[in-house]
């Protein structure tokens, strides 16, 4: 099993923008699962410490949940 080694350190942004929000991850799960995603509390744990890449269709979800433009997520990562 090839080890994930992502790109940026994109989780942090996830993970600030959740707490901004006032949402636990249960609740983000919740709702991308309402959303049609199929994503489990440990995958989206994942995600957010950086151990594991997110979809293009899990971070346009997320853009509507957390209600901020892409560029939020990809802030201070130069």
């Amino acid at each position: 099993m090839q080890k994930v080694r992502p790109d940026l350190d994109i989780g942090h942004n996830i993970r600030a923008l959740r707490r901004a929000s006032g949402l636990t991850q249960d609740q983000v799960v919740a709702k991308l699962q309402i959303m049609g995603l199929e994503i489990s509390k440990s995958t989206y744990a994942k995600i957010e410490t950086n151990r594991m890449n997110i979809k293009v269709s899990e971070l346009t979800a997320l853009r509507r949940i957390f209600d901020v433009d892409f560029n939020a997520f990809f802030e201070n990562l130069d």
